[in-house]
């Protein structure tokens, strides 16, 4: 069976224009707080470099990091190039572009005297590189400080371009708050400096091409969208899967665990992606108009429905891939009466028109068998059977499965006939390989950001009424299990989650899917 690559996983359309980021980006100062962390050595300088060597920065860009070890310009040029070489190989012309402007600004984040120098680094690299007075600035710092940096640059005048520049942005890495009133209480402090158009909430979620391409495959082929809804789709699971346990992540895991750290942001996002509503156009207000429009549906849970329909969870030791692996509480710098969650299963309505009546089931978990997401959409049987039971004792549901990661893909399950003299139906399932329908490589997610921050585009960026609506939806579980003494279930790491999550499916009638 032949399929369109092309039509299925998102083709020109004139409805995706607006996701075009061929073009090279403005020159600018790309400044990086928290510049000798993990994130901008694995991610953040990979990704600049990726965009250099395909000429999508302009000549000039350069990277001014800000920190608080003791390095100086050189140190941290060396550090980069290490960084971009472990990643992969070094593109040398795109490094002998880039070298030339990396400075370090050595300082605290709540210093004065670090912005004070970092303003005159910049206005330096203003006259040498041509930056021409565009500042994008990057918080990749822990959380509790994105409010005082913000703050500080606004004393020195770095919120707003210098004399003749185009933009000062400002991305900001997750979590945005630890609940609403924090999350209000952060937007309010960054609104005294900045202005919404300014700011660019990061979840890289989005910038991966398969979520995308969620958007492609709903409103750029016309067979999928009549029978996205209600009439047709039974139950929808979304899963974020994660193998790995927290690792070195241990203390940031303690203070957020899988609700904050998965739920409020990458499922909800993929929740909104695959619920929303058509937007007019794919302008960054037209697709963000509606994935609020979205969340602001779901149907918020009460203390006893919190109960009822959630499953909190943490795993204890099992064995992972061949390999034996400790439990949460066993794990380097967990606390021994800890009460954070590494799995949560949800049951969730969306009380619209399209989706009124359709549960949409939620899971994330940490030590599951096998790293994976996926949206499944899971379609109501046909309204009368002709076959005997023993003819279509191996056919179960329509199931249109979207593979977000590793194996990024599309799956439709559908029901045929058994080669043989017998009628027998069973279910077959017809797969969509993007690695394999194209030759080009999908760029990595934050290279995808990073260039769209650039540009001015927040498309796949999170806009401040997103934000509440998410925490909206996660607040009544953080409420209900503060009140809660009760620590989370356990489950054996290497299996799918604890029985209370398959119980919860099960009440309905519903299994979990099984990858």
């Amino acid at each position: 069976m032949v399929v369109s690559p092309e039509r299925l996983a998102g083709a020109p359309h004139p409805l995706l224009e607006g996701l075009d980021a061929g073009r090279a980006a403005a020159p600018a100062a790309v400044v990086i707080f928290g510049a000798s962390g993990d994130l901008t050595s694995r991610k953040l300088m990979p990704a600049l470099q990726a965009l250099m060597a395909r000429q999508q920065l302009a000549p000039g860009t350069s990277i001014v990091g800000v920190g608080r070890s003791d390095l100086d310009h050189e140190d941290f040029r060396a550090r980069m190039r290490r960084a971009v070489e472990q990643a992969g190989d070094v593109d040398e012309r795109a490094w002998a572009e880039l070298e030339g402007g990396f400075r370090y600004v050595s300082g605290g984040y709540d210093d004065g005297t670090t912005y004070k120098v970092l303003d005159e680094v910049v206005g330096d690299l203003d006259r040498e590189r041509g930056t021409a007075g565009n500042r994008l600035h990057y918080l990749s710092t822990p959380p509790g400080v994105f409010a005082d940096v913000v703050r500080r640059l606004g004393e020195v005048g770095l919120h707003r371009p210098a004399l003749g520049g185009e933009f000062a942005r400002v991305v900001i890495e997750k979590p945005f708050g630890r609940d609403l009133a924090s999350a209000e209480a952060l937007d309010a402090a960054l609104h005294e400096v900045l202005d919404e158009d300014q700011l660019y909430r990061i979840d890289h979620y989005l910038g991966k091409e398969t979520v995308q391409n969620v958007l492609a495959l709903r409103f750029a082929n016309s067979i999928f969208e009549p029978v996205w809804n209600r009439r047709y789709v039974d139950s929808v699971q979304i899963t974020v899967a994660e193998s790995e346990g927290v690792g070195h992540r241990a203390g940031f895991y303690e203070e957020a665990g899988a609700l904050r750290d998965i739920v409020q942001n990458h499922l909800l996002q993929v929740l909104a992606l695959t619920a929303m509503e058509p937007p007019v156009s794919m302008s960054p207000q037209g697709i963000r108009d509606e994935k609020v429009k979205a969340l602001g549906a779901v149907d918020l849970l009460d203390a006893a429905e919190v109960s009822a329909e959630v499953v909190r969870a943490r795993y204890r030791g099992g064995w992972v891939g061949g390999a034996e692996v400790p439990g949460y509480l066993d794990e380097d710098g967990v606390a021994p009466d800890s009460r954070t969650e590494t799995y949560v299963a949800m049951r969730l309505r969306i009380d619209n028109w399209r989706w009124a009546g359709v549960p949409f089931y939620l899971r994330t978990g940490k030590r599951l068998p096998k790293r994976m997401t996926e949206v499944a959409l899971q379609f109501s049987g046909v309204p009368h059977l002709p076959f005997a039971p023993t003819q279509a004792a191996e056919l179960g549901p329509n199931a249109l499965v979207l593979r977000i990661q590793p194996d990024e893909g599309i799956t439709l399950r559908f029901g045929a006939k058994v080669p043989g003299q017998s009628f027998d139906v069973r279910s077959v399932s017809m797969d969509f390989s993007y690695g394999a329908a194209f030759l080009e490589e999908a760029p990595e997610a934050y290279e995808r950001l990073l260039l769209d921050a650039l540009h001015g585009d927040p498309t796949l960026f999170i806009r401040t009424d997103e934000v509440r609506q998410a925490w909206r939806i996660v607040q009544p579980l953080l409420d209900a299990w503060a009140d809660d003494p009760a620590p989370p279930v356990d489950y054996d790491a290497g299996t799918w989650g604890p029985e209370e999550a398959d119980r919860l499916l099960a009440a309905d009638g519903r299994r979990w899917r099984r990858p």
